[in-house]
């Protein structure tokens, strides 16, 4: 059997094991969707956000990216956004990356990886910001994983930049935004940062009320 033809199979047990239990479920499903979350993830095959979150069809909105950036000229990111925040209303924004990433060690060394390099542009200048506390852990691994942190954390604060994000909060105080990272070798996810509607936003990328109305 060709390889691909087990995802079809599996495909077809699925459907069958989500009728058995409830056998509306497909009729639900195409009414519409409501999901809470926005889950912007690393593309590695290994971190899918509903197996690791254990949720179920229509609860998260997802996009993944190599090494899960949000770059403020990316119109495919910044769509996802948009469409979340302003039509599906979303009341958590979930930025998520995962220890060991590829893309995040290759941004930290100076190989050339084609159209690639534009994109692990994002990644070095965080890096270079850091580069004192980065360098200053024991191990490359533990510094990749530190520079996995941080880049986390900067995706969070383009966010919070955007003017679709802090309309949101001006006129419904939400949402709030987390930055999430997974582990490979132990599965659990670590919840280390969290911004609010009640976080600061420096003045220089902040909008005037007049513009958020």
């Amino acid at each position: 059997m060709d390889k691909h033809r087990s995802l079809l199979l599996a495909n077809k047990a699925w459907v069958q094991e989500k009728t058995r239990l409830e056998s509306d479920f497909f009729e639900n499903l195409s009414k519409g969707q409501q999901p809470s979350y926005l889950w912007i993830g690393c593309s590695d095959s290994r971190v899918p956000a509903e197996e690791v979150t254990g949720a179920s069809p229509g609860e998260i909105f997802v996009h993944r990216n190599i090494a899960n950036l949000v770059v403020h000229t990316d119109l495919n990111v910044q769509s996802v956004l948009h469409y979340a925040i302003e039509v599906l209303k979303v009341k958590h924004v979930i930025v998520c990356g995962h220890y060991g990433c590829g893309g995040v060690r290759a941004a930290m060394t100076q190989n050339h990886f084609g159209v690639m390099d534009q994109w692990l542009r994002n990644i070095k200048d965080v890096f270079h910001d850091h580069r004192d506390e980065i360098t200053s852990k024991g191990s490359q691994e533990d510094q990749v994983n530190r520079l996995v942190e941080l880049s986390v954390l900067e995706q969070l604060k383009n966010i919070q930049r955007s003017h679709v994000l802090q309309k949101a909060w001006h006129q419904e105080q939400r949402p709030i935004l987390h930055g999430w990272v997974f582990g490979l070798q132990d599965g659990l996810l670590r919840d280390l940062y969290r911004i609010d509607p009640s976080s600061p936003i420096e003045q220089e990328y902040r909008y005037d009320k007049a513009a958020l109305e």
